[in-house]
């Protein structure tokens, strides 16, 4: 009998380390993290283009490489800008006030804003030219709809993220303050 309960809390010590095993994930830094989620995002996107645009199996086999290869080129434009920001933002520190910007300044500001939107453009018009060869241009317009549909999406979820960080911040500095 002594045996037998042994046996079974062996076998039973062995299961459980096995499920701990398998629990153990691969550790994902947020960059990797970042960059699944933004093809995955692009996949889905595309996903939705196919499907509200109605398109057969050819269209949609010539427009997904397309489209993909669109989206990774527009993020390419939009991330150089958005670095530069970033590199702005951090010379700031939060605790002191935003110095004023000079006149240069601000014109050379302008002046890469037109840029970006200049690349911006041609992308759009050379991919325009590709989409064309196999979509009518009610469909490349309905395209530029569902990103925009999408883009607005993402700017009202990142906004109200943004308030709730902001909203817990403060209440984690009230919290502070009283202690």
């Amino acid at each position: 009998m002594r045996t037998k309960k042994m046996w079974m809390a062996l076998v039973a010590v062995f299961m459980g380390s096995q499920v701990m095993l398998f629990a153990q994930e691969k550790k994902v830094t947020g960059s990797e993290r970042r960059q699944v989620d933004r093809e995955q995002m692009q996949k889905m996107q595309c996903d939705q283009i196919i499907k509200e645009l109605a398109l057969d199996d050819a269209t949609a086999a010539k427009f997904a490489p397309a489209y993909k290869q669109y989206m990774t080129e527009l993020q390419a434009i939009r991330t150089v800008e958005k670095r530069g920001d970033a590199s702005r933002k951090a010379a700031v520190d939060k605790q002191t006030p935003k110095p004023i910007p000079t006149d240069a300044e601000v014109e050379q500001a302008i002046k890469e804003r037109f840029a970006q939107s200049r690349k911006m453009l041609d992308l759009r018009e050379k991919y325009y030219a590709e989409f064309r060869k196999f979509l009518s241009p009610k469909q490349i317009q309905k395209i530029y709809a569902i990103e925009k549909r999408t883009g607005d999406k993402f700017r009202k979820e990142m906004q109200k993220r943004q308030s709730l960080t902001k909203q817990n911040e403060g209440k984690k500095r009230g919290e502070a303050r009283m202690k």
